[in-house]
């Protein structure tokens, strides 16, 4: 198996647990919470909270959820692309986390409104910032880890033998 597509299967495994974990966790918040109170884990720290918005992570940009949906449709159109190409693990699990969490949040657009106009599940409340979800934390979690990983001083090719030439390169010697 290919190296692209080794790091292919993992961008998107990591994509779909993501968007899985997502939608269940937003459709148990709506059957256990909605139009109930809060269930304080923590005091005063962590409460589960439903709560729905047309804006972007974390709430902001309301009055734009056209805007959101398409930077998503963008993004995920990047991550599609790039895929394609070899990458380290951790760059395939950065953008695995990115693309899943930006489709769960798009799912919600679709599902909960006209076009890509829906409200968004919401229910992580942490008392000192704006209520999220799962897809939210994936988002950043990914981005984080993106980040974290181009600053490391390795190249962005996948870890390769010392071996140079056609065998190295795959071409195991034949022309063509």
């Amino acid at each position: 198996m290919s190296a692209a597509r080794r790091s292919a299967i993992l961008l998107y495994a990591v994509a779909a647990g993501a968007l899985l974990l997502d939608q269940l966790s937003k459709a148990w918040v709506e059957h256990a919470l909605s139009g109930r109170p809060p269930i304080r884990v923590i005091p005063g720290v962590l409460s589960l909270t439903y709560t729905a918005n047309s804006g972007g992570a974390f709430g902001f940009g309301e009055s734009a959820p056209w805007l959101f949906a398409g930077a998503t449709i963008v993004v995920s159109a990047v991550i599609v692309v790039v895929s394609t190409r070899p990458m380290r693990a951790w760059i395939a699990v950065s953008l695995g986390l990115i693309l899943g969490g930006a489709l769960g949040n798009l799912a919600d657009r679709v599902a909960n409104g006209p076009g890509f106009g829906g409200r968004v599940t919401d229910f992580i409340d942490l008392q000192v910032w704006p209520i999220f979800n799962l897809a939210d934390t994936a988002i950043v979690l990914g981005a984080a880890i993106l980040a974290i990983a181009s600053f490391d001083g390795v190249d962005d090719h996948p870890e390769r033998s010392g071996a140079t030439g056609p065998a190295a390169n795959g071409s195991g010697g034949a022309e063509r």
